[in-house]
Parts: structure tokens; sequence; C-alpha cells
């Protein structure tokens, strides 16, 4: 039986590079190393020889015939090495596969449709960062898409029932990498009629979910993750599990997972070991982890497997100088407000296009690490001529370096946070899509993190994210255009869920 590596030896070469690209130094290259070692083997054996009886002549041969040996057998154990890295890089950083562990909790009570439609002369945006139709049809037959493409060559059933859509544009289903309940009846359903078909919540029992499942209204796909696993004292006790040491997180993942969980979320008390823990526990039960961190070194956490990271501000402690992480991380350890000034006073130094920034997003995206930066969580606008400089200044940081992490290839997603500061109730989806808009993305991108690129990050691309042949038919119909301004999303006519138009109050 061929043997596997563990996760923690997977990671331990790319842990120990990264440690040396985070801080900007090259210790040594292969070339050098080559060189040193041939150079001491060389002298090594000429001095041996050294004192014996061997003409010059002898000694130079038997030098340079060593030199091509060390050097071919130098070339040959750095091939050997090249390739065994490749392997493991693939091993220990694979894309979040779709799988049947990953299930929304309500799944089989989500009414789907039984009718074949047609919805026609609309354009469509299909979620995948570059497609559009202009004049488009969608076929869509019980809970599925059968058919998309434009209009004039799209041969449509005879007898299919029509959806006049002209002037519209159709999406995939809105889907929220980070909602949160919070006893807020009926906030799921309002959402489905905002637009968002599916949503993850990041850090609630799967308890706390049994009233609006039993409340008769239409509800999103819910994917659930259980409690944060945190340490202690935790954060927020009511939606935390806390856990003392591995063996504990490792049970408290396969009883979630037995609940319902399609992915389990650390908290910012989690230490590393709990951390690597989790998503060895987690792998085996075929679920993604996501965590905010906050105190945990980016690099070692990746490593270890995280597979997406909740909330711009997790990001500081690599981005700041190691005095200033540390003085936070003790101040947050010892008491949780401390977070509430503190992350401003780390974000208003930071600079987003510097050395350590760009380092840390282009390992990010080389890893394929996603991030749900829940921006208007930490949003901060000027209210009646009152300027709080820090607060200003760090989020102008917060904005500028999602930018960079998507610009340099980053995985950045639409999570709402679900209440924010700065949106009306039930809106805070679009308003994180049109801060993302005023940091400068492109609309057709914005659309995609909000549906393809959300639906990698939850795992379920296989399902849902794009309008496609195959898909499910979660879809959402805008009454505008939402490329020339990412507002128009607000305008919704209808939504659809597993091929049912659903109600709306609109």
């Amino acid at each position: 039986m061929k043997k596997t590596l563990s996760n923690h030896q997977l990671g331990f070469r790319e842990l120990v590079i990264n440690k040396l690209r985070k801080h900007g130094e090259v210790i040594f290259s292969y070339n050098k190393a080559k060189k040193i070692s041939i150079a001491a083997l060389r002298l090594f054996f000429l001095t041996q020889l050294k004192g014996k009886r061997t003409s010059h002549r002898c000694r130079v041969l038997f030098a340079n015939s060593l030199n091509w040996i060390l050097w071919l057998g130098c070339n040959i154990l750095f091939l050997f090495q090249l390739s065994c890295s490749t392997e493991r890089d693939d091993l220990a950083r694979p894309k979040i596969a779709s799988s049947a562990a990953i299930t929304a909790i309500n799944q089989d009570v989500i009414s789907t449709g039984t009718d074949t439609l047609a919805i026609v002369h609309c354009q469509i945006i299909i979620g995948d960062g570059q497609s559009v139709i202009p004049d488009g049809v969608v076929i869509i037959a019980n809970e599925m898409i059968q058919t998309v493409g434009a209009y004039e060559t799209v041969a449509l059933p005879d007898g299919i029932p029509i959806f006049e859509a002209k002037g519209m544009t159709l999406v995939p289903g809105l889907i929220d990498a980070h909602f949160h309940l919070d006893n807020m009846d009926s906030l799921p359903n309002l959402f489905l009629q905002r637009g968002i078909t599916a949503l993850r919540d990041p850090g609630a029992w799967i308890e706390a979910y049994d009233q609006e499942r039993a409340s008769g209204l239409d509800l999103p796909r819910l994917f659930l993750t259980g409690p944060h696993i945190d340490g202690y004292p935790p954060a927020y006790p009511d939606n935390s599990f806390v856990v003392r040491d591995p063996l504990e997180a490792s049970a408290a993942v396969k009883s979630f997972a037995e609940q319902g969980a399609s992915a389990i979320k650390v908290y910012f008390r989690s230490s590393l070991a709990i951390i690597e823990a989790v998503c060895e526990a987690a792998d085996e039960e075929g679920i993604p982890v996501t965590a905010h961190l906050e105190v945990t070194d980016i690099y070692d956490a990746v490593n270890a497997g995280l597979t997406g990271i909740e909330h711009i501000t997790s990001l500081a402690p690599n981005l700041v100088p190691a005095m200033d992480a540390e003085a936070y991380k003790q101040a947050i350890l010892k008491d949780n407000n401390a977070r509430r000034t503190g992350r401003y006073n780390l974000w208003q130094k930071i600079d987003p296009l510097g050395l350590e920034a760009t380092q840390l997003a282009q390992f990010l995206a080389e890893q394929k690490t996603f991030i749900c930066p829940t921006l208007g969580a930490f949003e901060y606008q000027v209210k009646d001529g009152k300027v709080d400089s820090l607060r200003q200044q760090a989020f102008q940081n917060m904005t500028a370096y999602t930018k960079a992490l998507h610009e340099l290839g980053v995985a950045v997603v639409i999570g709402s946070h679900s209440w924010v500061p700065y949106a009306d109730y039930g809106w805070a989806y679009h308003n994180e899509m049109e801060l993302f808009e005023k940091l400068g993305m492109e609309r057709l991108a914005i659309i995609q993190s909000a549906t393809s690129q959300n639906a990698s990050f939850l795992g379920i691309a296989d399902r849902i994210g794009t309008i496609a042949s195959g898909k499910i038919a979660d879809l959402v119909l805008i009454a505008g255009n939402p490329l020339n301004g990412i507002s128009e999303m607000r305008k919704i006519n209808k939504v659809m869920l597993a091929g049912k138009w659903i109600t709306t109050d609109n």
C-alpha cells in the first residue's frame, strides 16, 4: 500500500519556504549549495590523496572526474527533490472538491420545480467573470437548467411556456459566504427575496436554525458549520465550542459533521496545533475549514490546511512589524474588546502595496485560499462633519488591500455579515457588492465573486454558481443592467430556487 504523508509533513517544506519569503530573506540558493558541496567533497578527497604516491596528472584527472560525478549526483538529487516537492504541493493544497458531505441542511425540504419553462430575450450573465449573452434564452426542466444560449440559436420546444424578460438581466442565484442569524427572525427568507439563494453561517449551532426551518417560509440553501471552534475564554460564548487540545478539536469536527455541518470554522483563540487537527479531521469528513484568525501567522495557518479566511482584519498580523502584532495578540487574548480599536490601530499603519502585503497576496493566490473580507462590517463613513481619522485611514487601507488581493489573483468572495452599520436591514449583501465596486473591481468580477467563486468556496460549484446546462436552476431576474452599475442588483424582479419562482414582497 502506498504510504500517504500527513498534512503536517506535506506542509513542512512550504512552511519553511514561506517563512523565508515572509521576512524577505534568501538564506541560500541551490546553486550555491551545490558549489559548496562539490568544493568541500573535492577538498576532502584531495586531502586524502595528499602525501600518497600519486602523480600530479593523476590527481588532476581524479579531481576532474570527481567534479563531474558530484555535479551529476547533485543534479539528479535536485531533480528528484523537485519532483517530490511538486507532488507534495499538489497533495497538500488541493482545491475544495465537491463532496457528498457538503449538503444544505434543508436540502430535503426545498420545494423544486416540476415544469418546463423558457426565459427569453434577457441579458444573461453566466457568472464565470467573462461570459455575457446579450439576448439569451434559458430552458429549465424541473429544477435543472437544460439549455443556455443566444435566442437566435436555440430552438424552443413546441408548446413550452414562455417567460418574456426583455430589458432584464438573468444572473445566477447569489451566494452569501458569511451570514449570521443572530436571533433575527425571518432574515434568511428576506435574504432569499433579495436574491441570495444559498448562504453559509460560519459560527452558529445547527439547532439555532430550527425555528427558521419550522417557519414554513421559503429559505435559501442553508450551509452551516456549527459553532466556532475556539479556545478559552471564547470571544462569543453563545456561538462557540471550546476545545482544550487537538484531540478534543478532532472529536468536535466529527460531531458537527454528523449533525450536518458542511464546513468547520475555527476562531482566533485556537492554537496552530488545534487548527491543524481540525483541518485533518475535516479532510477525513470531506468538508472544508475556514477561520477568523487575527493573531495566528497566516502562512502557518494556511499550510496547516485552511481553505478560507474570514474578515480582511484576519490578515493584519502578517502585515505589521512583529512587535506590533505581538502586542495586539496579547491585548486581545487578555480582553476580547481590545479588538474594537486595536484592529484599526494596526490597519492604519499597513501599506497595502508594500512588500509584506504583496508577498502574502502572492502566497494566498498560489495556495488557492479564499478570502471573505466582509468590508461592510468595518466600513467607515464621515457623518455630521465629524471625522475619525483612525478608522477612516484604516478602512481605506482595508479596501485598498482587498483590491490588491483581487488583482494579484486571490479568490475574494462576498460575505454580508447579515447586518452592517451603513446598510439598511436586509441589504448588507448588496452593500458589500457596492463596496467592491467602489474599490475598483469590475462588475463582472463582482458578480463572479458573488456566484461561482462563492460556490467554489463552499464546495458546491458542481451544482450551482453559474448559468449552465446541468446546473440547478437557482436564478435571479434583475429589472435592470448591473453592468451599468452594481446597484442595479437591488432591482430584483423575480427569484427562482430549484426551478421554482418564490414568493417575494416586491
